[in-house]
């Protein structure tokens, strides 16, 4: 099993920042593809980045292009989203998830979860 344990939202105004953490422990996740997603009320879960373990090779959705970026600390297992630019749009619960050795912007391609941290953006 995979733990992951999300911090680091809160409440911006737009235009600011937020940087989001995601510590991930239990069995190892070397190798592993980290991907961060988020779900606003009453929409479907969407992708909004990932990064490989090895490499640093990262994706994103178009609507966070050139605004977030995904980072990772393999020594710490930790993971990283810095999220600049923000919008009223960003508003969501998101969440990292884990668990394959490939690519995917589908949250099907993803095993384990945390449990989400909210992202507020006040316009």
């Amino acid at each position: 099993q995979v733990q992951l344990v999300e911090s680091g939202g809160g409440l911006v105004q737009a235009g600011g920042s937020l940087r989001l953490s995601c510590a991930a422990s239990g069995r190892t996740i070397s190798g592993y593809f980290m991907g961060w997603f988020r779900q606003a009320p009453g929409k479907e879960r969407e992708f909004v980045a990932a990064i490989s373990w090895i490499g640093g090779s990262t994706y994103y959705a178009d609507s966070v292009k050139g605004r977030f970026t995904a980072s990772r600390d393999n020594a710490k297992n930790m993971v990283y989203l810095q999220m600049n630019s923000l919008k009223p749009e960003d508003t969501a619960v998101y969440y990292c998830a884990t668990g394959h050795y490939y690519y995917s912007s589908l949250s099907t391609g993803y095993d384990y979860w945390g449990q989400g941290t909210q992202v507020t953006v006040s316009s």
